[in-house]
């Protein structure tokens, strides 16, 4: 494969978890080149190849300066924290670099930001970018619509120690599938804690319950509760690598394409 045929990625959070998932499944796909990676100023990985690690040699060094990162790059995949991502778009915008963002815990307005940056560069951005948690949303709107009276609808989550954000971003998203294929709007009907006397369970709600330990990296589940059944749909990483296989599948679906505002649904031909 010649060089003008690979995809080139610069990787945003290159020292983290995810971020050296990412790098590691960039190194390793064929048709795949890491051209930068990004860290905050403070990380004593800065000035490192980011596949070293690996026992590669990337050709880059893992880089505080935004410009130097993405200059070369055809995407930047971001799993990194709302305010960083948003500070990434900004100069993807700038440069003309698409981008994959797995982040999760933006503002409504941070959302709003994203759109506009999307009428200019091509942009994926998904809580989840797992083939099977994305499968796991199209199974929960067919199963919603069918069990759209009689069922209590309650989703729980959990992950590990060091997640910021609760509920997590995927349990929103299953939140909000759930919601529109019943026609309610999840924000009137979430119930996020209970506590105390709480009365009799509201009938039109969706609850979430959420688990934060260990190294849980993600469970999730949707309980349809009847009368004399419950059904639970559910799905369980035990790698960080679905997450990253999935981003390259988003780099690979924005190939070519110049603006435009997609999740992983489109990616997966799921619409």
């Amino acid at each position: 494969m010649t060089e003008s045929t690979l995809h080139r990625i610069c990787v945003a959070g290159a020292s983290g978890r995810m971020g050296r998932m990412l790098i590691e499944a960039v190194c390793r796909a064929d048709d795949c080149q890491l051209s930068g990676a990004l860290d905050v100023a403070t990380s004593p990985a800065v000035g490192m190849d980011p596949a070293a690690a690996l026992g590669l040699s990337s050709g880059v060094a893992i880089s505080a300066d935004l410009r130097t990162g993405l200059n070369r790059a055809e995407a930047l995949i971001d799993f990194t924290r709302p305010e960083g991502t948003m500070a990434h778009l900004q100069v993807c915008r700038e440069l003309g670099v698409n981008a994959v963002i797995g982040t999760t815990g933006f503002s409504d307005a941070q959302k709003q930001q994203i759109a506009e940056f999307a009428k200019v560069i091509a942009i994926v951005v998904a809580p989840n970018m797992s083939v099977g948690v994305n499968v796991t949303l199209k199974l929960l709107e067919m199963a919603a619509k069918a069990f759209d009276t009689g069922y209590d609808i309650e989703i729980i989550e959990a992950h590990h120690r060091h997640k910021v954000d609760a509920p997590s971003g995927t349990a929103l998203k299953m939140g909000e599938v759930v919601a529109a294929a019943l026609g309610r709007d999840l924000k009137e009907c979430a119930v996020y804690a209970r506590q105390g006397v709480t009365g009799e369970r509201d009938p039109s709600s969706i609850g979430f319950a959420t688990i934060r330990g260990g190294d849980i990296v993600g469970d999730h589940t949707v309980m349809f509760a009847g009368i004399g059944e419950r059904i639970e749909i559910s799905h369980k990483s035990s790698s960080r690598v679905s997450y990253a296989q999935g981003s390259l599948r988003a780099v690979r679906f924005l190939s070519g394409r110049k603006s435009g505002l997609f999740d992983m649904a489109d990616v997966l031909s799921l619409k």
